[in-house]
């Protein structure tokens, strides 16, 4: 007769047994766009930086003086490694300074 196994023989399912393994894992493979930002037009509101769902935008202490001379000590950029190219910033920008151009 065969004998079962117990819920205690089976290996525990469903968990992450590396935390922080997405920073390890590049996704620029998956993108067909990438976002670019217009830094003249960027006005700064951070909202690409809280929409991104792959924390993507970078915000850096980098000042920046627009053409016109308006000083911002803010500088967004994007880390191509972990966007995905959703184009989730680029929808939510509110001063459409975010464009999503063909992945070359």
């Amino acid at each position: 007769m065969k004998e079962f196994k117990s819920w205690k023989d089976y290996p525990i399912g469903g968990i992450i047994s590396e935390p922080g393994s997405t920073l390890e894992l590049d996704v620029s493979g998956w993108r067909n766009e990438r976002p670019q930002i217009d830094q003249e037009k960027c006005i700064r509101c951070r909202i690409c930086w809280i929409f991104c769902p792959d924390a993507a935008i970078i915000e850096e202490e980098k000042p920046y003086t627009t053409k016109t001379g308006k000083s911002y000590r803010l500088t967004y950029s994007v880390d191509y490694v972990h966007c995905k190219g959703c184009g989730i910033c680029a929808q939510e920008c509110p001063a459409k300074a975010i464009q999503m151009i063909p992945e070359v």
